[in-house]
């Protein structure tokens, strides 16, 4: 199968794209600029450039492939309403362009954009009532769904860690410990976050691609269920020998600041239907094997 695939350089991007050669796929990577293009070349990945805002490549790339895997995001958390918004323009330009012709369309979405006290499931769908920007994208395929476009969402946990994880939530959490000297939990920590390591999560998106799912389906790719804050942020300080602190909500936005909605993130998810759905079966490190072995704390 020819994918193309958004996002493809980033870290959880390639890792599906080494995943999908791996199997013998052909890639083809949206590229915005030469060093995107070579690291493509590099890997024996073929070379679609454009970006996310340029909506002609988007749906030139997705009409010239047979399966579609969007990773692809805009990260800017100052401006998070409108790169969402983006997002969705996105989704829905590639639904257009592959409506009717079966090609499988998988859209990249987030656990915690349903968090609650009890266990998120595969069949949770996101509340309209929500205030979270990135629904916009769940939204997106839900139309697009209903028109008869082959689409699913796979939704990450908060921490997708590995290797090479230089811009995640825990690198977040490790430079604000650093920086700060001290490491930080919301009201005792006790707040959870699933996890998956990069390359299970690259796995899970190959085997969705390659499986048969109705349209609409939600996979979860994650590892593990909920880690607590205060074990995460217990380990970074352990590393970083600076004080464990405990704060509340309000004193720990002068800490977080604007990731203080991300840090007290409670988010117990389970992952049951999707294994058993795609006979997947996390087998890389936990992140707290990746925290215990100092993979955080390279500098």
């Amino acid at each position: 199968m020819k994918v193309f695939v958004t996002g493809a350089t980033g870290f959880i991007g390639s890792a599906v794209v080494n995943e999908l050669l791996g199997a013998g796929h052909q890639v083809l990577g949206l590229a915005r600029n030469e060093t995107s293009a070579q690291k493509l070349i590099n890997v024996g990945a073929e070379v679609h450039y454009g970006d996310l805002n340029d909506l002609e490549s988007i749906k030139s790339g997705a009409q010239s492939a047979d399966g579609i895997i969007h990773l692809g995001f805009i990260h800017d958390f100052t401006r998070f309403a409108e790169v969402c918004a983006i997002d969705k323009q996105v989704i829905e330009t590639i639904g257009e362009a592959i409506m009717g012709t079966e090609k499988p369309f998988l859209v990249t979405s987030g656990t915690a954009i349903v968090a609650q006290p009890e266990i998120v499931s595969e069949h949770q769908r996101i509340s309209s009532t929500s205030h979270n920007p990135r629904i916009a994208s769940e939204i997106a395929v839900d139309i697009i769904a209903e028109k008869g476009c082959k689409v699913a969402v796979v939704r990450l946990p908060p921490s997708v860690h590995g290797e090479g994880d230089l811009h995640g939530f825990v690198p977040i959490l490790v430079n604000l410990a650093r920086e700060k000297g001290k490491a930080v939990v919301i009201n005792g920590g006790q707040n959870v976050w699933p996890a998956v390591h990069r390359l299970d999560g690259a796995r899970a998106f190959r085997l969705a691609l390659e499986s048969s799912w109705s349209s609409g389906t939600r996979f979860h790719a994650v590892a593990e269920q909920g880690i607590e804050m205060k074990t995460i942020a217990g380990l970074i300080a352990q590393h970083l020998e600076v004080p464990l602190v405990s704060l509340s909500t309000e004193e720990a936005a002068e800490y977080f600041t604007w990731f203080v909605h991300f840090a007290s993130f409670n988010n117990p998810t389970s992952s049951e239907i999707t294994k058993a759905m795609l006979n997947w079966e996390p087998t890389a490190p936990s992140l707290i094997e990746d925290l215990e072995t100092k993979v955080y704390f390279q500098q």
